[in-house]
């Protein structure tokens, strides 16, 4: 078994998902009393948030880089950056390590590509829905069109992943908004909704609606496991 390496804490909330779904995954698998090889680097995330806010994304590049190589001198394999937005500063940190990364669209591509999906819906903070760093590299490399909500749409979705999802708060009306915004994202021709940001599975379940969801923490933490079991 390959030694999985993650950046967490961006937020810790969604970093003890994929902590959890990688050994759930892993017991599964192999039976009896397995467990993940895994090496965690978790950052504090109120540094990170202030600096993209901020728009100082070399810092946050610098900060994840530090981070990917504590990764490797402990010894991973591999390594996994848990969040959709810090892959913003994928290449620069990928550059500053010699193992290589899994990136999270990528993982989510193949799995888009498997269901047979043409035309998807995206959700996830302002920056991931408003920049091409995610969504351009579902579209180049997969042949996937993405759809993004509204820009009022965008502040809404934008605001619950910071302000509550980020803190561990769960609402029923935020919810609800949600829902309304993947509804609207269907009519304008999404076959599936990607769940784009990794606190955004805390709020939305396959249960809760009946388009299909593709939520980046499972997938990503899914493709860990196989990629660990090579």
């Amino acid at each position: 078994m390959k030694t999985i390496g993650l950046i967490g804490g961006m937020s810790w909330e969604s970093t003890s998902s994929y902590y959890q779904k990688i050994n759930q995954t892993i017991k599964q698998r192999l039976g009896g009393l397995h467990s993940a090889k895994v090496i965690l680097v978790s950052v504090d995330f109120a540094e990170i948030e202030s600096l993209q806010h901020s728009g100082d994304w070399q810092k946050t590049a610098e900060i994840l880089a530090d981070a990917a190589r504590s990764l490797e001198a402990a010894g991973a394999d591999f390594f996994l950056i848990c969040t959709n937005t810090m892959h913003k500063v994928a290449d620069y940190v990928t550059a500053s390590v010699s193992i290589p990364l899994l990136h999270i669209a990528d993982a989510t591509g193949q799995e888009l590509t498997t269901e047979k999906i043409t035309t998807v819906g995206l959700l996830g903070t302002k920056f991931t829905m408003e920049q091409d760093f995610y969504k351009q590299r579902i579209i180049k490399h997969y042949d996937i069109d993405v759809i993004v909500p509204s820009d009022e749409e965008q502040t809404v979705i934008h605001s619950i992943i910071y302000q509550e999802l980020c803190l561990g708060k769960v609402s029923k009306s935020s919810r609800i908004a949600y829902l309304d915004i993947i509804e609207n994202l269907v009519e304008r021709g999404a076959q599936g909704v990607i769940l784009g940001c990794t606190e955004i599975g805390l709020l939305i379940e396959k249960q809760h609606t009946l388009t299909p969801l593709y939520d980046t923490t499972s997938i990503h933490a899914l493709a860990a496991v196989k990629e660990a079991l090579k």
